[in-house]
């Protein structure tokens, strides 16, 4: 019989190539919990339809924004990235 202790180890280790085969909707909530952002009061027009909302995050140079549905479970919808410059122009 196998200890607990090395079947919780090799679960764990093995948990890794079972996550790299099975795909995982993005959804608000698993973004919410592993991604660091900032809640958008509106989104960029090109993202900007009814029923969603947008979070940010700044990476390098860039914003990029993440649409997600009202809807479902809130899966995401929509994603655009955005040089710093020229973020003002896409802003309603």
């Amino acid at each position: 019989m196998m200890k607990p202790a090395f079947a919780l180890i090799a679960s764990l280790a093995a948990a890794p190539a079972v996550a790299a085969e099975t795909a995982i909707p993005m959804t608000y909530g698993i973004f919410e919990t592993a991604i660091a952002h900032t809640d958008l009061e509106s989104c960029p027009a090109q993202l900007a339809k009814p029923g969603t909302f947008c979070r940010a995050t700044l990476r390098h140079d860039e914003i990029h924004v993440f649409a997600f549905s009202r809807e479902d479970g809130n899966p995401l919808v929509g994603f655009a990235s955005y040089a710093f410059d020229d973020l003002a122009q896409h802003l309603n």
